[in-house]
């Protein structure tokens, strides 16, 4: 399976930080514009709908039109895991169902008096088979301009 990541520093407050991205505002705030994401339905682990936060067992049911070309692609994701301790979280989303025949999205925060470390993990495949994983790698291409853009977007919001 192929990793992404990506780390940076945000002068703002821990707490600060992942309350943003705690909450699909966090997700919303930070897809660029062209990507033309649509959060459809989000719920709890019960089934609640538009939870306070994104805990485990929160679904997000979202879709978008890269560029407004083709029809809308439907994604599903659930937070499978997530810790938070004092100066320190992560929560994980896996994609259910979306473009990709893995993602797994570790966000990390880590505290450093008021400054936040955030760090970005993606592990991923592909689609497309024996072909999808040959060329899976190469999918960082992608994200490195993607992942830069988010923790800008981060940046300029929260510090």
């Amino acid at each position: 399976m192929a990793t992404y990541r990506r780390e940076t520093v945000i002068d703002a407050p821990f707490e600060e930080v992942w309350a943003f991205h705690a909450t699909t505002d966090g997700l919303e705030a930070l897809t660029p514009g062209f990507v033309n994401l649509e959060i459809d339905r989000v719920s709890g682990p019960d089934g609640e709908a538009d939870p306070d936060e994104l805990v485990v067992g929160s679904r997000i049911e979202m879709s978008v039109r890269p560029l407004g070309l083709g029809p809308r692609r439907r994604i599903v994701s659930v937070i499978d895991d997530r810790r938070l301790d004092g100066g320190a979280g992560s929560f994980r989303d896996v994609m259910e169902s979306g473009p990709f025949d893995r993602w797994a999205h570790t966000h990390q925060f880590f505290a450093d008096g008021d400054r936040t470390h955030l760090v970005d993990r993606v592990e991923y495949r592909l689609p497309g088979g024996a072909l999808g994983r040959a060329v899976s790698p190469f999918g960082r291409l992608g994200f490195a301009p993607m992942f830069r853009d988010r923790h800008r977007r981060t940046k300029r919001l929260l510090e």
